[in-house]
């Protein structure tokens, strides 16, 4: 059992989600981290004692179930789910191919789904859902229409929990983080990368601790549910269109 608040973060294994667990960890949380690599054991590992790593995919909402029966009976509570796995496969309208499309709508959508059909009955007053959405759910962007589709039902699917959870006492809140260069955005040119960050009013690109800390902060609110919370530098209030590239 857990003295400390427990959180599940999922796409834990790096990135921002590993910045999470981190973050968490140090506000003294006990921390379980799930990613479908077993590098989220060595993370885990990492951390210390109030940090395990589980081997999962979201998309099995079998195989998530288990897990999440498996943090309860090992903690005895659960205070915040953070929904952070993603999977990215671009692609035109014209030849994104259908198992693309699957994919990262299982992972993007389907996965946030699982993982809260698993944890909410086991949720009490004070207990935090959040989402992490993404800056192409609310903006187009050529190419990432499996991406973008999937980020923009993320965004419905918080909505939705934040009424039907509302009055257990249990928040639901989606953070957009902005151009944060991960694994994910490795793939990116150059020219692209230096397209998006000339269209960012801080000039800069957001870092994985940028994301870490609003989360952390979100997660505390009571009052707070059903937001959307961007961490982008200010690229949802310009005007001017993503890259194409």
């Amino acid at each position: 059992m857990s003295d400390s608040p427990v959180w599940i973060i999922t796409g834990a294994s790096r990135g921002i989600g590993a910045a999470i667990a981190r973050h968490a960890y140090k506000h003294g949380c006990t921390v379980v981290l799930l990613a479908r690599g077993s590098a989220v054991e060595e993370i885990a590992q990492s951390l210390g004692e109030r940090a395990v790593g589980l081997m999962v995919d979201v998309a099995d909402g079998a195989a998530v179930k288990a897990v999440v029966s498996e943090v309860l009976a090992r903690f005895g509570r659960i205070d915040v789910l953070v929904n952070n796995a993603g999977l990215h496969r671009g692609g035109r309208v014209s030849s994104l191919s259908d198992e693309d499309w699957q994919a990262v709508l299982d992972v993007n959508l389907s996965g946030p789904l699982n993982t809260v059909r698993a944890v909410t009955p086991n949720l009490k007053a004070g207990a935090s859902i959040i989402n992490i959405g993404a800056v192409v759910g609310f903006r187009g962007f050529a190419g990432d229409v499996a991406y973008a589709s999937s980020k923009a039902g993320l965004s419905g699917m918080t909505k939705a929990l934040a009424i039907e959870l509302g009055r257990r006492g249990i928040t639901a809140n989606l953070v957009v983080p902005g151009l944060v260069q991960t694994e994910m955005t490795a793939g990116l040119s150059d020219r692209a990368l230096q397209s998006m960050k000339d269209k960012i009013p801080v000039a800069r690109f957001g870092e994985e601790e940028d994301i870490a800390m609003v989360v952390y902060w979100v997660a505390q609110s009571r009052y707070m549910t059903g937001a959307i919370i961007p961490v982008d530098g200010g690229l949802l209030a310009s005007f001017g269109a993503l890259p194409r590239e």
